[in-house]
């Protein structure tokens, strides 16, 4: 008996897809067995990696870790042992930048095989309650929000994900130099400010999933969340109490906003071992009939763009995937070199707690760009 162990994340979306794929894996495969782990969204994206190698096979992990990972030699380089012609087709039918921010020093790291970004979301049902259409302009949100229909989360990575959406509203982010230009970065800070201003104090302890929570429950008044990671599984039949709707985000000077680009990615730690077995697994997983049947069937928002095109995925989830493509392929790429991971982690608690407690726009500035400047390899994006 081949053995495989994987780790996840532990959500509907991130647990139960590889759960079907492992299953009917080894039902075709009868010689081997896969166990599928989790850990929490926070481990997810801040939990040394390193940690799980030797316990585990297969990792699914987000892609600022490519750095890292490359630095350190602690994932496969897929492009050493798959065809030239399945990555040629992951390339192709990337959606935005998922299949390109696994690869990092010339290497693919990883599959994308869930592709995710902050987009608009909400409940049909509140929003005509308000007698609104869906906002199409950042001035149509604060028209919204000053009626107490808006909500979004404030959780240390929301926080950050909105700073980074409105500087790249204005200018180049992540320069030799800066983060940004100074005066984008007052600018931002002003106008996140303004922004929170609109949310009650319960925003900044939820995280996008908190937010579809508090969106999707009949006793809350919030009808539409203008910026927050999305999830699929909100706009399918049952899932919860408020069917959620999806919708791409709005325009800010006469121009899409560009939310940053997350998702999830299948690889293959160095140490593993039935290595043969293990990326046969991961490209069945990663194939388009895959993903666009089986893998969106079982609550799991795909990385492969046949899939976000696919009538039958759009079916079960009201078009969430046509619906928000163009905000996906629109998305921005972090930085993804070894030690940015801290500076994300770092600047995200300093811009909530200012944001909470106030302070001097200019020292978070410098403390901000400071950290930047310190980062390990950050010249290697």
């Amino acid at each position: 008996m081949l053995k495989l162990r994987g780790i996840t994340w532990g959500h509907t979306r991130g647990y139960v897809p590889l759960v079907a794929t492992a299953q009917r894996y080894m039902e075709i495969h009868p010689n081997v067995k896969i166990e599928w782990s989790v850990r929490s969204l926070q481990a997810f994206g801040d939990f040394p990696i390193e940690k799980l190698a030797g316990e585990y096979d297969m990792i699914v992990l987000d892609h600022p870790w490519m750095g890292h990972a490359h630095e350190n030699n602690l994932l496969i380089p897929l492009n050493k042992f798959l065809s030239a012609d399945f990555l040629s087709d992951q390339a192709k039918n990337t959606v935005g930048h998922s299949h390109a921010s696994y690869n990092y020093g010339g290497n693919q790291y990883a599959l994308a095989i869930d592709a995710a970004c902050p987009i608009a979301f909400y409940s049909p049902r509140k929003l005509e309650h308000f007698g609104v259409q869906i906002p199409a302009t950042l001035e149509d949100v604060v028209s919204l929000a000053k009626k107490g229909g808006v909500f979004f989360g404030g959780n240390s990575t929301c926080v950050l994900m909105m700073f980074y959406m409105l500087l790249n509203a204005k200018t180049a982010t992540f320069t030799e130099d800066a983060i940004a230009p100074t005066d984008a970065i007052l600018e931002t800070l002003d106008e996140m400010q303004h922004l929170y201003s609109f949310m009650p104090a319960l925003s900044y302890e939820k995280s996008p999933i908190g937010v579809f929570e508090v969106i999707s429950s009949p006793e809350t008044p919030y009808a539409y969340c203008p910026w927050d990671f999305g999830y699929s599984n909100y706009s399918r039949e049952g899932y919860s109490n408020e069917l959620i709707l999806a919708a791409n985000v709005v325009a800010y000077k006469e121009k899409m906003l560009r939310t940053t680009l997350g998702g999830a990615g299948i690889a293959l730690f160095s140490t593993a071992k039935n290595i043969e077995t293990a990326l046969d697994y991961m490209q069945y997983t990663a194939s388009s009939i895959v993903q666009k049947t089986l893998y969106t069937q079982s609550g799991g928002q795909p990385g492969h763009r046949e899939a976000w095109l696919c009538e039958g995925a759009n079916r079960i989830t009201n078009n969430f995937f046509k619906n928000t493509l163009k905000t996906l392929d629109n998305a921005w790429l972090r930085p993804r070199y070894a030690g940015y991971l801290e500076f994300q982690e770092t600047a995200a608690v300093k811009l909530r707690t200012w944001l909470i407690d106030g302070g001097d726009k200019a020292k978070l500035l410098n403390e901000l760009n400071n950290l930047y400047l310190k980062g390990e390899n950050r010249c290697k994006k």
